[in-house]
């Protein structure tokens, strides 16, 4: 691969020297700190696997100190009004825009990303602050419930200090997506990115003080999941954790949350199907499934990993998209040119790698791709897998690179049987013009959410999460405040119900709503 010099180019060279000479440390009471034990490890840039910067390690001291300034600040930001919050959270939105290239860079050094979708990782970043900025006055509303004898109504009240702890892939936009309605409900944060990205994390710690955040509301930790993710989930002062991962993680930190009870979010793997049906607008089906298998390199929890065809037009469909994986642009992530930069780590890169002899063992064929890309870095081909079948490991398993399985179908129950027959159900894709169809395939999929006749194209207000192996809870509108809020009853007796009388030396009649546990 050559590399052209373009101003992405020096502007990155400028803010790594800058990430390299800094350092990263934890953000912790509002004050950038070492750890307690002086621990650090090196972070690496996955185009040549060289050292970006050397990272705080913190452990279970560092966590207990943050976890205690969460709490302290709780105390005064659960009082501040949602009036008030929205200001501050409208605030950071616009220092995200005003330093969305330095976010973009930054990412695409981190992760390996290609700039073309980074760049819109500061605007998506601040949308959800404004989304959120715009809901937190009304984030404790509740109803009005009237009974016989007394006016009830709810409220809603923030459950306390929360735990966040976001992944590897786009961790700047998924980290505003968790932070920014935890504060938007009133609940103070400790998070934890990931190991392998921790450096846009550092960057919005930067951007919520600047724009005013008080100490101890936001506090940041980096570390290992062994040892800062694990004290996180098991310390009691935190009342709930927010996990974007694999689903394995997720399940550790169910046991690890367990003893305190803690209330869980959990946005975990997919290996989700996009079924095209022979009388589908193929063309618009085929941008879709190119863009939704070989996009942010394949490692998207959303991705359609698994295309389902419709024996009939197979052949050439699967050919089509061979012809597409081909010419999908590899390279320097900082060229706007390339779509597919290296994956994050060289760990993640040799799993991606394995699955190519797996399906030559399996005995699918490499349609396209299925090879590495240079001699440096992490780059992986696009890649296709043709004359598969669903029992297959390559069919079931969730590879989270630009890797796309092709299974043929014969008719609808077999499309749909074909599916549900994996152990995960985050999203699924449809393309069908048969209108009857798309709406009983769709409410029959076993999936947190369904796009028909779409790629995944997201809606703020809307629930995002997923079913089975693929999650628990929802995100989006006011879903993400059923997670960081808890809801109160509160009943006025009007003064008009008898209360029964016991001790009086003669039987009482109780009424079944007096019983309730």
């Amino acid at each position: 691969m050559t590399q052209t010099v373009t101003p992405n180019h020096e502007q990155a060279r400028e803010l790594r020297e800058r990430t390299r000479q800094r350092g990263i440390r934890h953000f912790i009471g509002g004050e950038w700190v070492h750890s307690l034990g002086g621990e650090t490890f090196e972070t690496h840039t996955p185009t040549d696997n060289s050292v970006l910067a050397t990272v705080a390690s913190g452990d279970a001291a560092d966590i207990d100190r943050a976890a205690r300034a969460a709490h302290d600040a709780f105390q005064t930001w659960r009082e501040v009004s949602g009036t008030e919050r929205r200001k501050l959270l409208h605030r950071v939105a616009d220092l995200i825009e005003a330093r969305a290239q330095e976010i973009a860079l930054l990412e695409s050094i981190d992760t390996g990303q290609a700039i073309r979708f980074m760049k819109s990782a500061a605007a998506r970043g601040a949308e959800n602050f404004r989304f959120f900025a715009d809901r937190a006055p009304g984030a404790a509303d509740g109803q009005s419930l009237p009974a016989p004898g007394f006016l009830n109504y709810t409220l809603r009240q923030p459950i306390g200090p929360v735990g966040v702890i976001t992944p590897w892939n786009t961790p700047f936009m998924l980290s505003t997506w968790k932070i920014a309605p935890a504060l938007a409900a009133g609940c103070t944060v400790v998070h934890k990115p990931a190991e392998w990205s921790p450096v846009t994390a550092t960057l919005l710690a930067e951007i919520m003080d600047e724009a005013g955040i008080p100490g101890g509301v936001v506090n940041l930790v980096h570390g290992f999941g062994e040892s800062a993710g694990k004290a996180l989930t098991e310390h009691p002062l935190i009342k709930a954790v927010a996990f974007v991962g694999e689903t394995t993680t997720g399940s550790h930190i169910m046991r690890q949350g367990a003893d305190t009870l803690k209330r869980v979010h959990f946005e975990l793997g997919g290996k989700n199907p996009v079924v095209v049906f022979d009388d589908a607008d193929l063309d618009k089906a085929l941008d879709a499934v190119v863009f939704m298998i070989y996009s942010l390199n394949g490692e998207r929890c959303t991705s359609s990993s698994r295309v389902l065809i419709q024996d009939g037009i197979y052949d050439e469909f699967t050919a089509r998209i061979a012809e597409r994986a081909r010419n999908i642009r590899v390279g320097d992530p900082l060229d706007p040119n390339t779509e597919i930069g290296p994956l994050v780590h060289p760990r993640h890169f040799e799993k991606v790698m394995s699955y190519f002899d797996r399906a030559r063992e399996e005995g699918a064929t490499i349609a396209a791709g299925g090879e590495r890309v240079g001699e440096d870095g992490n780059f992986v081909s696009a890649t296709l897998f043709t004359g598969a079948s669903n029992d297959m490991k390559i069919a079931q398993e969730e590879i989270f690179g630009p890797v796309l399985t092709a299974i043929p179908f014969r008719d609808e129950a077999d499309a749909l049987a074909l599916a549900n027959d994996v152990k995960y159900g985050l999203a699924g894709y449809l393309w069908t013009n048969d209108l009857t169809r798309a709406h009983r395939f769709a409410q029959a999929l076993e999936a947190g959410m369904v796009w028909v006749n779409s790629e995944n194209v997201r809606h703020l207000p809307t629930p995002f999460g997923g079913v089975k192996n693929s999650g628990i809870g929802r995100d989006g509108g006011d879903y993400s405040f059923d997670f960081y809020m808890e809801t109160k009853n509160i009943a006025i007796s009007l003064g008009t119900h008898k209360t029964a009388k016991l001790g009086v030396g003669q039987p009482v009649k109780v009424d079944k709503s007096e019983v309730e546990g």
